[in-house]
């Protein structure tokens, strides 16, 4: 097949939709495809465009057979509402010229968000005659309305036509966790064109390795430490307070230490809120690289999960499958309602509580500390449960199958066209 995946982020962005994006990409070219990526300039977490691509419209790169086209952005390290419909903008329009160098595509996968960006893919769907599968990592506008970044009811209004029209033109399209599915049956999609792919984790790269002689626990001085990580986006959804609060309640445990990894900008008001909590037990670390991501998760005892009470049936945290595949046990400080508790509960991997509560957080990470025997068998069942559902073989096929299916769909559609047309003369 020739595969073109329209996707905002990739490689070298080291974490969300990006790290996927790019195993998927390759992992296609290894079965055999052709794979062509339309992409933006690398710029997440920090918000940046990459200093080895700033100042350029387009740049062609091939990397592990994966030909990457990447287009201009227009950015803001402090983007308000009217800088992100900008930045999505102007992918939508920088983007398109690239979608037209290269060879004609068997099928389009699209992830979403940006969800602008059904826009032209469904123009080249058109063009080329071949399918879109729409990848939804974040159902939009939803979730930006619930945490209150959207407000304008005219906006809304606006950018939930859009969603109809990506879910209608759409062939097929693939969700990540079962809520996401209800969600949009409820908003109307035929299930029978839904799809349910966990994303994956790759099972040999993060996995369980020893505490012990682990340099990431040593150079940051946790050698002694029960160390309870947070690690990864810092955004609206989060609500990382929480966490900050529930460390300050434990800060009287001196072998107890929390760690929060993220993007620099947030840490600098995270920083603040540790000193006014008196939460002396919280280590903030920028970003770390992805090599270092094995001996990170393996150096940690908990492993956070946090989202705000409003956020039910429109988010699934990545760092779930990842969590669970270290082989340590997750608190998931989250609505127990939503995709991410029902994932955390499935698994077995885990502890459900109470979101933005420190106190109910504080309680569960203290009840681990207190019974290492709970937090080895939570530890083990969430490893187990990662290899049994989350590996990225199971995924990889399932998307291929996936494809072959949405250009078998398409053109049965198509062979029916000139039947329907003389019936009706």
């Amino acid at each position: 097949m020739q595969i073109l995946i329209y996707s905002y982020n990739y490689h070298p962005e080291p974490i969300g939709i990006a790290p996927l994006m790019t195993e998927l990409a390759e992992g296609l070219v290894k079965r055999g495809h052709q794979v062509r990526v339309i992409t933006g300039m690398p710029n997440y977490p920090q918000r940046q465009i990459y200093e080895e691509y700033q100042g350029k419209w387009y740049v062609t790169e091939e990397k592990n057979g994966v030909t990457i086209q990447r287009s201009y952005l227009r950015i803001k390290s402090k983007p308000n509402l009217f800088d992100r419909l900008l930045l999505e903008l102007s992918f939508v329009i920088t983007s398109l010229p690239q979608a037209f160098k290269g060879k004609r595509p068997d099928v389009i996968l699209l992830t979403v968000p940006p969800l602008l960006v059904s826009l032209p893919t469904t123009l080249i769907s058109w063009l080329f005659n071949c399918p879109v599968v729409l990848n939804v990592q974040d159902i939009l506008p939803e979730a930006a309305v619930r945490v209150g970044l959207i407000k304008n009811k005219l906006i809304i209004r606006v950018f939930e036509a859009v969603e109809k029209f990506a879910y209608r033109t759409a062939n097929t399209i693939s969700v990540i966790a079962d809520g996401f599915m209800d969600n949009l049956v409820n908003k109307g999609v035929p299930a029978n064109k839904i799809a349910c792919i966990p994303n994956w984790v790759n099972l040999n790269f993060i996995r369980p390795l020893p505490k012990q002689n682990n340099t990431w626990r040593t150079a940051h001085q946790l050698d002694d430490k029960f160390v309870v990580l947070y690690s990864g986006n810092i955004a609206l959804t989060q609500g990382l307070e929480t966490v900050v609060e529930a460390a300050a309640r434990l800060h009287h445990i001196k072998e107890i230490a929390f760690v929060i990894a993220g993007e620099s900008k947030a840490l600098e008001n995270l920083q603040k809120y540790c000193l006014a909590c008196g939460a002396d037990n919280v280590l903030l670390l920028p970003l770390q690289p992805r090599e270092q991501l094995p001996k990170m998760l393996a150096a940690a005892d908990v492993g956070l999960i946090v989202q705000k009470h409003n956020v039910i049936s429109f988010n699934m945290p990545s760092k779930i499958p990842l969590l669970l595949a270290s082989g340590h046990p997750i608190v998931g400080s989250v609505p127990a309602t939503g995709t991410a508790a029902k994932a955390i509960r499935q698994s077995g991997g885990g502890i459900v509580v109470e979101p933005e509560s420190a106190e109910a957080l504080a309680t569960a990470v203290l009840q681990l500390y207190t019974n290492p025997a709970l937090t080895a068998q939570l530890g083990k069942q969430g490893r187990k449960f990662a290899v049994e559902n989350y590996s990225f073989e199971q995924a990889l096929e399932r998307y291929e199958q996936l494809f072959f299916d949405a250009i078998a769909k398409r053109a049965a559609t198509l062979d029916m066209l000139p039947e329907l047309s003389s019936t009706g003369e």
